[in-house]
């Protein structure tokens, strides 16, 4: 088992931007750092941060922070590391 990361670190570390600027509201392209490229690098560093493999009907709905966290969730990812 992976040590539980927090959230804002993993996303921070996926797209290179400082971790406080990463709010529930963030969505996908609504800065340049998030991409679809960039998608799959953040996908990749949650799969790793959490040892879960997420599916790819999970992967396409992804579209915000807030979207995440509820999927974290679903893989039964510890509420103190989505927080």
């Amino acid at each position: 088992m992976h040590p539980q990361q927090n959230l804002q670190e993993v996303i921070s570390k996926a797209f290179g931007i400082p971790a406080n600027d990463i709010t529930d509201e963030l969505e996908y392209q609504s800065i340049p750092e998030w991409d679809s490229v960039s998608h799959l690098v953040l996908v990749t560093e949650l799969e790793a941060a959490y040892g879960i493999t997420i599916e790819l009907e999970d992967v396409l709905t992804m579209g915000s922070v807030a979207k995440i966290k509820e999927l974290l969730k679903k893989y039964n990812v510890e509420e103190k590391a989505i927080s």
